[in-house]
């Protein structure tokens, strides 16, 4: 019996040294894109209700934190190009969520400020997210999100070491 005994422990550390093959090529870049779009979609149906289109509840966020900040600061922390952010304060403005003002101190700043319907939108981007977030969170234990959340974070982190870096004013893509 013995034999037996060493022979099934022997079996089980090949088994043990026997390294997992990764997932098919590209399973992860198409599951992240389809689960960032969902996201997006559904988080747009919320705002939409709430009179705002998609990426100006990232301007109405940045400026409720700061009020009173340039098209360029605003372009900068979202990652989009200059003249996107030009057109998303045009079409906002358009709407009564946000104004723009000369800078009291130096006249050639121009800043985006938020106006009292955009400060009301807050509240309703915050409900939107966390309708989202629980939709898509559903079934999911607090310790499942905490491992998804601190996977996704080390693959960013890979990613931004390894000269991917998150979208920039400078990028190409968003016009």
């Amino acid at each position: 019996m013995a034999k037996k005994d060493k022979a099934d422990k022997d079996r089980g550390e090949k088994k043990k040294a026997k390294k997992k093959e990764p997932p098919a090529f590209g399973v992860l870049s198409s599951t992240v894109t389809q689960v960032a779009r969902a996201l997006r979609t559904r988080l747009s149906h919320g705002l939409a209700e709430s009179g705002l289109y998609p990426g100006q509840d990232g301007v109405v966020q940045l400026l409720a934190q700061e009020d009173g900040q340039t098209p360029g600061a605003l372009a900068h922390q979202l990652g989009v190009k200059a003249p996107t952010m030009t057109r998303t304060i045009g079409r906002m403005e358009a709407q009564g969520f946000v104004q723009r003002r000369t800078d009291g101190r130096d006249g050639r700043l121009t800043k985006v400020y938020l106006t009292d319907e955009g400060r009301g939108s807050v509240a309703r981007i915050e409900e939107a997210m966390q309708a989202c977030e629980a939709q898509a969170l559903e079934g999911l234990s607090g310790k499942e999100l905490k491992t998804l959340v601190k996977l996704l974070s080390v693959i960013e982190d890979n990613l931004v070491q390894n000269g991917v870096a998150r979208p920039s004013a400078t990028s190409d893509d968003d016009d």
